[in-house]
């Protein structure tokens, strides 16, 4: 029985803890966006490789075979 008197401290402090960084987070707006992250990871990888393919596709003359050379 005397466990209660340690147990009942011990659970109203976690409870304190607990809403206090529930509230934290609401303030720092932790919850805004919770699908961003996932979106940005897809997003910038098709732009990595769109940059890449672009680059790869995109021709570059050679001094020596330039046309426009005298």
């Amino acid at each position: 029985m005397e466990v209660i008197y340690l147990l009942i401290p011990l659970s109203l402090m976690f409870l304190a803890l607990s809403v206090w960084f529930f509230l934290w987070a609401m303030k720092t707006e932790q919850y805004e966006d919770l699908d961003g992250p996932a979106h940005r990871i897809i997003l910038d990888d098709r732009e990595a490789r769109f940059q890449q393919k672009k680059a790869s596709d995109a021709k570059v003359v050679p001094p020596d075979q330039d046309s426009n050379h005298d």
